[in-house]
This record gives structure tokens, sequence and C-alpha cells, in this order.
């Protein structure tokens, strides 16, 4: 199979298996959703979304964030990974907005790389998610899925090559769409070890299938008789 087939025979699966895909974090604004991403690294969604309610209650805009002190913002993020780091960003990043965005989320990679705890992945989420730009996210899940199917190449070893092979060959209306459509792929079903191959809808265009699981099963049948 030619990649050009493999990437449409994937996009045409998730578009009728998985026609709505979205974001697993819970928010209502750019600056909501700024913060949960923050959060999210290296953390999974729900402990997040346990965690952002009061987060939000008590800091609901950059401005009130920005003036909180360490010690005020700290017991409410404490039971999410690297609690002192994300303290740190939050109110960093929400002094930065206020100061030199006038207290709006960015929506460029460029200026959004320029806050504390903002990297190009979260950059990448923030503009796909709210503002449907075609920027791809590359994660663990997205990195493993993707090569795993045959979408990228091993070869691949940066998130940014990655990122690049996606974007590249993904049509431009599609790649905000893709980003979560691998990312809940690699979460519920093509998951890190033990992947539900059996399960899996995609087993014809997939090249860990046919390498690892396919072989393997005529290499058994093949003993057996």
């Amino acid at each position: 199979m030619i990649k050009k087939e493999r990437y449409e025979k994937v996009l045409e699966y998730f578009q009728t298996h998985m026609p709505v895909a979205e974001t697993e974090l819970t928010y209502s604004n750019p600056f909501e959703l700024l913060v949960a991403v923050i959060l999210s690294a290296q953390c999974t969604d729900k402990r997040v979304n346990l965690t952002t309610p009061s987060i939000f209650k008590q800091f609901p805009t950059p401005q009130k964030m920005a003036k909180a002190s360490f010690d005020e913002l700290f017991p409410l993020i404490k039971s999410i990974s690297y609690p002192n780091n994300k303290t740190k960003h939050l109110i960093g990043m929400s002094q930065l907005l206020v100061n030199d965005f006038k207290g709006e989320v960015p929506m460029t990679i460029d200026e959004l790389i320029k806050l504390p705890g903002v990297g190009r992945k979260t950059a990448n989420v923030i503009t796909s998610v709210w503002d449907n730009q075609p920027n791809m996210a590359v994660d663990t899940h997205v990195n493993r899925v993707s090569k795993r199917l045959g979408l990228v190449p091993m070869t691949a070893t940066t998130p940014l090559a990655v990122e690049k092979v996606l974007i590249k060959n993904i049509p431009t209306h599609l790649v905000h769409t893709a980003h979560h459509w691998l990312i809940l792929h690699g979460r519920y079903a093509c998951v890190a070890r033990n992947p539900k191959c059996e399960d899996c809808g995609l087993q014809l265009f997939c090249k860990y299938f046919e390498k690892n699981v396919s072989k393997q099963k005529a290499k058994e049948e093949k003993t057996n008789n």
C-alpha cells in the first residue's frame, strides 16, 4: 500500500467511525484551555479536570492569577505532576498575558511559545483546539500511532519531524481534527503496551498489525498444523 492510499484509508476510517473528536479537557474560554493544557503535561486529562474547577473559581482570569502568590495557587495544583514548576508557570504565564497581551491569549505559535510553560506542542494544541488552525501537536500518542500505522517513518525521531510529515500528508481542513483522532486512538485502542489490535478497524491499513500480529498468527497456525 502506497503512503497516499494509507493516509486516505486511515482518514476515511476516522471520519466514518469518529466524526466528532475533541479534547477531553474541560474549559470554557482560551485562558481556561491554556491553563488546562499546561497542567496536562505528563498528567492525565481526567486528573486535570478534577483539579481545574477550584482553580478557575478562585482565579478565573489572567488578571487574578497574575496576582496570585505561589502559596495561594500551589495547594490547588499539588495533586498534579510537577506542581512546583506548574504553579510558577501559571503565575508567570498570567503575568505575561497581562503585561504583554492585554490579558488576551494570543493565537499564533510564535507568541504563545513566549509564555512560561508553553512549548510548541502546547501552542499547537491551543491554536488547533480553540481556533481550528491546521496545527498538529505531537505527544506520545500521536507519535506512537502515526508510526505504527505507517503514516510516519520510524526515522522521524523528533516531535517536529513527525509533525511536518503529518501536516504534509493530511488535508489542511482535517489537521485539527486528525490531531484528536490520533490521540484518542492511542489513548483507548493503540495503547503503548498490549495494543487492542484484534478489535481495531484499522487492521488492513496498519503496518504494525501486518508486521507483528498477522505474521505471528500465521506462524502459530503453521506450527499447530
